[in-house]
């Protein structure tokens, strides 16, 4: 089916037609699935475990400040609040309440989802909050008093889009948003970087940069770093190419004569960058550091901070006062290091050991001030655990989360499957130790935009799925970033069949392994995952036995047309360039659907509210199966953007429905 599309008026998103039909398919899903009794049973248990007050609250230093926004049963919305480092040692903290998103919310008579806040560096005394209407990407701003604790009645003020916004003094900011015709790209992201003063519109601040309607988008920023007070500003010209420019006196543009493809920044005297592809003799997915105003002046002596080998990748780095902590992966498990500068080069050493099969991050760092750090460790069956410490210095553990499953007999595997070109892919199997006896698994993949899937504790994966006898399984596969830049580049456009093949093989290992079979093989995925979802209904429904894509991206002729489509042209290719149309058309689910096949039951879950991959694709695929005869349910929310749902009741229902789905059709008997 690649001519008509009789279902595109499901692509309406408000329309009167396509509510109803959605009305039909969430009532025919809940009978379906919410009868179950172990719906509510599962249900009670993810908002248990979602809401647990025992949980770690992350939080982020602004100033003498810790800050962090939480939700649980009493407040579903969620508060922001800020403590102190002393308070944050105890295993109770006296929280200040800044900002009460119920509250809010009621008064206004909006469903309000906290989006996030810029505070006011070096006083931190405002605050830009970004609230979004049920979980959009699309915002509203609002200046915010951190002292009167209320919002700023003739402050900065923005209504709902895309907006970038970050404060360049107290009363000035840089600005990105909606400002009528021109004011957008293709992709629906801002066009132009504007300096906005207080007290003006929006509409009359001063154009500093514009990048052209057919890029992604456009940003501007103050490195505000006292002695390397620097603007810069941004043009991403596809999602994996971006031109770096300071913001010279005169609002002179010079650009950083860095590859468009490769991640770059400025810090204090450092120019940092970690090229995707070989350049100045060092190989894609290095991490290099270059004096700032020395490679303005056209030297390119590089101080190599990394180097990749086939089995290592660069996964994260974060600067303290006088040190950088670089966190890399072998063959997806983490190491972590500091790396000092000194005047005979760069020196380094461990930051902390990292337990097998497990993953090490850290959270937050002072750059400005100190040298400390948060270091959070945990990994499947390992609760999360928080340090905090110094670089040179002892380190305590500052909070331990709880277990909230029996993980008692279950164990953490990592296997190599082989893809039909030879490649090995790493996946982790999490579950009991049962070679003689295959049992229930559930495979989730990603598998695009350098995506890094490492290990984490999932309470809601264990509760639901692990605790009730399933295994879980993660693939690694190509199209993400485990084994760096070519990783990711594998599986690039017409090579998305390679991150198809990758999962697949690791569908036919664990049947290998006698780990389970496929009749009780589930597969999960979101966003691209979703994608993954379908490629796997439509060219390997022999191989699994029940499919859950959530938010998928499944129309791939169409896809960038659809709100934020256009911004992943460069993941995918582009559907009206006829070098690209015939493996989109090859790609894509939507069109590739058929009667007489045995597909495996699917159920495709999205949101009203997601502007960013389009509610549109999930809906079609319903419509065109169904049509077709095949087992297909169908679930939106009306709310929750791209995640899903807006607080934890809306997630415990989503996953509820997912693993109840699951549970039906792969022959589980768990309650």
């Amino acid at each position: 089916m690649t001519a008509e599309d009789r279902f595109l008026w499901l692509e309406d998103i408000e329309g009167e037609a396509a509510l109803a039909w959605v009305g039909e398919e969430n009532a025919r899903t809940a009978a379906a699935l919410t009868g179950d009794p172990r719906f509510e049973a599962l249900r009670a248990e993810l908002r248990e475990v979602l809401d647990d007050a025992d949980r770690i609250p992350y939080t982020v230093r602004r100033g003498a400040f810790l800050y962090n926004f939480w939700r649980d049963a009493d407040r579903p919305k969620g508060v922001w609040r800020r403590t102190t480092m002393e308070q944050y040692r105890k295993d109770d903290p006296a929280w200040e309440v800044l900002l009460d998103v119920d509250a809010l919310a009621a008064a206004e008579g909006e469903e309000w989802v906290w989006a996030g806040a810029g505070v006011r560096y070096p006083d931190y005394r405002r605050a830009l909050v970004q609230l979004s209407r049920d979980g959009s990407d699309a915002v509203v701003v609002r200046e915010f008093d951190l002292d009167a604790k209320e919002f700023v009645e003739d402050g900065f003020r923005l209504p709902e889009a895309k907006t970038r916004i970050g404060w360049i003094d107290e009363d000035t900011v840089f600005l990105g948003t909606d400002l009528g015709p021109g004011s957008l790209t293709a992709s629906g992201y801002p066009r132009t970087v504007r300096r906005w003063r207080r007290g003006t519109a929006p509409q009359d601040a001063e154009p500093v940069f514009e990048a052209e309607a057919s890029d992604i988008s456009a940003t501007g920023w103050r490195d505000a770093t006292p002695g390397y007070e620097r603007d810069f500003v941004s043009r991403a010209t596809d999602f994996f190419h971006h031109e770096l420019h300071l913001l010279a006196e005169g609002d002179t543009l010079v650009k950083i004569d860095v590859p468009d493809d490769a991640g770059k920044y400025a810090h204090r005297q450092w120019l940092v960058v970690t090229p995707k592809t070989p350049w100045l003799g060092h190989p894609a997915g290095s991490l290099l550091a270059f004096d700032f105003e020395a490679f303005l002046a056209g030297d390119r002596s590089a101080h190599v901070l990394f180097t990749p080998d086939a089995r290592t990748a660069l996964a994260g780095h974060c600067w303290t006062r006088h040190h950088l902590i670089v966190e890399t992966l072998a063959d997806v498990a983490t190491r972590i290091e500091v790396l000092t500068p000194g005047p005979d080069g760069w020196s380094r050493r461990p930051l902390a050991d990292v337990p097998p099969l497990s993953s090490a991050g850290v959270t937050d760092t002072d750059p400005d001030v100190s040298d400390e750090y948060f270091l959070n460790v945990d990994g499947y069956l390992q609760p999360s655990t928080l340090s905090y410490g110094h670089v040179g210095g002892d380190s305590e553990l500052l909070k331990q989360a709880p277990a909230r499953f029996d993980a008692e007999g279950l164990t953490v595997r990592q296997f190599f499957a082989g893809s039909p070109d030879g490649t090995a892919v790493p996946y982790f199997v999490v579950g009991p130790d049962r070679p003689d006896r295959p049992g229930p698994a559930l495979l989730y993949g990603y598998g695009g935009f350098r995506d890094q899937q490492t290990p984490y504790y999932s309470p809601v994966t264990g509760r639901a799925w692990l605790a009730r006898g399933g295994t879980f399984v993660v693939a690694n596969i190509r199209g993400g970033a485990e084994y760096g830049p070519a990783w990711h580049q594998a599986a690039l456009g017409a090579d998305r069949v390679r991150a198809f093949e990758d999962f697949a093989a690791v569908a036919a290992d664990l049947v290998a392994r006698g780990i389970t079979t496929p009749d009780r093989l589930g597969i999960t995925g979101a966003s691209n995952g979703g994608l993954l979802m379908g490629a796997m209904l439509v060219r390997y429904p022999e191989l699994f036995g029940a499919v859950v894509a959530k938010v998928p991206l499944l129309d791939m002729l169409r896809y960038h047309r659809l709100l934020a489509g256009a911004s992943w042209v460069a993941e995918y290719g582009d559907p009206d360039e006829p070098a690209d149309r015939p493996h989109l058309e090859d790609l894509s689910p939507y069109h590739n659907l058929a009667a007489g096949q045995a597909y495996p039951p699917v159920l495709l879950m999205t949101s009203t509210r997601d502007d960013r991959v389009h509610p549109g694709h999930a809906r079609k695929t319903a419509a065109r199966l169904r049509e077709l005869g095949h087992r297909v349910l169908f679930h939106e929310n009306t709310g929750g953007g791209h995640g899903g749902a807006s607080d934890n009741e809306q997630a415990a229902h989503n996953q509820a429905l997912a693993y109840t789905f699951l549970w039906q059709h792969l022959g589980g008997t768990a309650t």
